[in-house]
């Protein structure tokens, strides 16, 4: 596992999907991810700390976690099977360890209000991370036929500007 952050949200300007970029804490790879609109608006409010009046939904899960003195140890991005990504809630509830399924949009979300860390399992990264230096010729097409489409979205990004 790698341990990652939310680099950032971006809108693909040809489609107009959300993707929140994750990028290694100790490496050079990205790993895009495509989210829906309220959870990149959710993941974005926190990050650029913008208060609501009420709880959103990841902000009452983290309430709800709290209550019940359970401790959110980490988020990882555990797998991605048929172009969906999958991620695990993993944390503590007095000396026993659990792991919630969740979407990775969700998880991200909940780790970002409590301040988590987020990993992603290194066979995730085989299959979907992108490094910016690396250039692929033109003609050369993803071993994979069924990431075809996140790859060809992907391209559309400019990865150039992550800092600004």
């Amino acid at each position: 596992m790698k341990e990652m952050f939310v680099e950032s949200i971006r809108v693909s300007p040809v489609i107009y999907h959300r993707v929140v970029v994750l990028k290694e804490k100790d490496g050079e790879r990205y790993l895009p991810i495509w989210i829906g609109p309220q959870e990149a608006n959710a993941i974005a409010m926190k990050l650029q700390d913008i208060e609501t009046p009420r709880p959103l939904t990841h902000d009452l899960l983290a309430n709800v976690f709290g209550a019940l003195e359970a401790q959110v140890l980490r988020v990882v991005v555990s797998d991605l099977a048929e172009d969906t990504f999958y991620a695990t809630i993993v944390g503590r509830v007095r000396d026993e360890q659990f792991e919630i399924d969740a979407r990775p949009s969700d998880a991200m979300a909940l780790a970002v209000r409590l301040d988590v860390p987020i990993f992603a399992a290194e066979h995730v990264l085989a299959l979907a991370a992108v490094v910016p230096e690396d250039e692929v010729e033109p003609g050369d097409e993803p071993a994979d036929d069924t990431l075809v489409a996140f790859r060809d979205f992907v391209d559309t990004l400019d990865l150039t500007d992550f800092g600004n």
